[in-house]
């Protein structure tokens, strides 16, 4: 006979565990965690009927600068909580707040607020895209505050984190790019590619170094050429780089995507939001770090150059596309928006998936697959 449990008991969901989804399935959450999951009968205690819904992991999302017309780059601790709350809302139950490039005195500044909500759960850490990346692929960074990664700068900065910072983007063809990524590394820091112009021979000595991520593959990068592959052949093609996918479907077209997320398949696949403040806002002028955006019809883009600017993507909307945009599984849109980031920011052992023990963090998704609840360390978000 089952156990009563202390906190209640999910019954008649679709569950997406690892093994794959199980119909009419129950799962019990005791003190903030999965205390259970089986099917047949449930445990005695409160209970919560999700029938005829997918239910599965939290989100997480390792690469996102703000939203809910909050930008992690203000300085602002409520603006910035207000954007981890709209994200929550769509089921991002972990995240990593990236910053754009800005000259090096205000991302210390910048990363001060960020470390205290890092280390009060509310954010896992801090990703820095940029300052070290190429001008001719800048793309929403201000060109002006661009540099070359030297070592006395690379280690100020993670000092300022204070541990916080979890990933680093650069573009490994600047001058010292190369012993920058060794640099990260060694400080158990992940070493992204991204905003790069550099050629295949310029690339792979960085992976060879320790570059395990691809910064939203083929945005901010030199295009793939059947005769130079460049940053993108190699990235996607080198088992040892997990490939970050922006799923708006605006920045990268559903066959490509589609094509990309198989090749690399489960092991390599995170998506990703980009997001900026306006995600979860209205339309209208904004800013991303230093540049101002444009927002029409939910697409962000440079107000003087028109060049996309981020997006105004959330999770639950990435999930969706994946599956019904792109054509891949439910397993497969698990495995990319929580089980994957999970492992490659070393939490797998606390969150990402559905399994007895681990952190309590779920979105309840209907048949066309949009959030009904979302639950997070056990407690329902608002």
């Amino acid at each position: 006979m089952l156990e009563p449990v202390t906190g209640f008991v999910l019954t008649g969901g679709r569950l997406a565990l690892p093994e794959g989804v199980v119909d009419d399935g129950w799962l019990a959450v005791s003190g903030g965690a999965i205390a259970g999951i089986g099917t047949g009968t449930p445990p005695p205690g409160d209970q919560v009927d999700v029938a005829g819904c997918y239910v599965v992991p939290g989100f997480v999302d390792a690469h996102c600068h703000g939203g809910g017309g909050g930008s992690f780059s203000s300085g602002d601790a409520k603006e910035i909580v207000a954007a981890i709350k709209a994200h929550r809302r769509h089921g991002t139950t972990t995240m990593l707040a990236s910053l754009v490039s800005d000259p090096v005195r205000t991302l210390v500044d910048q990363m001060a607020v960020l470390r205290e909500l890092v280390e009060d759960g509310e954010l896992a850490g801090i990703h820095l895209e940029g300052p070290f990346i190429a001008s001719a692929r800048c793309g929403a960074h201000d060109p002006a505050v661009l540099r070359e990664p030297d070592a006395a700068t690379v280690d100020a900065l993670l000092r300022a984190g204070r541990g916080a910072v979890r990933m680093v983007t650069l573009a490994p063809e600047l001058n010292g790019g190369v012993r920058a990524v060794r640099q990260l590394a060694e400080s158990g820091v992940i070493a992204a590619i991204g905003h790069t112009d550099g050629t295949e021979e310029q690339i792979r000595p960085a992976i060879d170094a320790g570059a395990t991520v691809a910064t939203h593959l083929f945005n901010g990068m030199r295009p793939l050429h059947h005769r130079e592959p460049g940053p993108i052949g190699v990235l996607l093609d080198d088992e040892r780089v997990t490939v970050e996918l922006i799923c708006d479907l605006v920045h990268v077209h559903p066959t490509v995507l589609r094509m990309a997320a198989r090749y690399a398949g489960r092991g390599r696949t995170t998506l990703i939001t980009d997001a900026m403040s306006a995600t979860d806002a209205a339309d209208g002028r904004y800013h991303l770090g230093r540049l101002e955006v444009d927002v029409r019809d939910g697409v962000a883009t440079l107000a003087d150059t028109g060049s996309l600017a981020g997006s105004t993507l959330t999770m639950d909307a990435a999930f969706r596309n994946l599956v019904k945009g792109a054509g891949l599984s439910i397993p497969d849109a698990v495995r990319a928006t929580s089980g994957r980031p999970a492992e490659l920011l070393g939490l797998a052992d606390r969150l990402g998936s559905l399994r007895t023990g681990l952190a309590a963090d779920l979105v309840v998704l209907d048949a066309d697959l949009r959030p009904q609840r979302v639950l997070r360390q056990g407690a329902w978000i608002a």
